[in-house]
């Protein structure tokens, strides 16, 4: 057995904000240079893209995205501060969380539904005759 957590930020009437979706396609602007071609990366239609961005951006009150107009060298998006700081803060969130669950299955469920060990410290453990 093992713990699989999702973490989704939600606004108070606990419609979903933010969560890996959004995560990734605002990590695959930041890698890319581009809205479009991140969207396209998730196999996401464009349009559902931005109106995903848009909305994030109307909850949280602040841009997410800078946008440059096509033109001779085309267009592109890249993350303000501010989008740079959601990922961050959201990742170690994440991962703070996933350590948190992961403690607390050992605690409760440990000694009744231990958790897998991995085939690499299966590997690692000597064998016994």
């Amino acid at each position: 057995m093992k713990v699989k957590l999702k973490v989704t930020l939600c606004t108070d009437d606990g419609e979903r904000l933010f969560g890996e979706g959004p995560y990734q396609l605002l990590s695959g602007v930041q890698e890319l240079g581009s809205l479009r071609a991140s969207a396209q990366r998730m196999g996401m239609a464009y349009t559902k893209a931005f109106h995903m961005v848009k909305h994030v951006e109307e909850a949280l009150h602040m841009p997410l995205t800078q946008r440059t107009i096509g033109g001779r060298g085309g267009g592109g998006s890249t993350l303000t501060p501010e989008g740079q700081e959601l990922l961050k803060r959201y990742e170690a969130y994440r991962t703070a969380c996933d350590q948190a669950a992961h403690d607390l299955y050992r605690q409760y469920m440990g000694d009744f539904a231990p958790p897998q060990e991995s085939q690499s410290a299966r590997e690692d453990l000597p064998h016994q005759a």
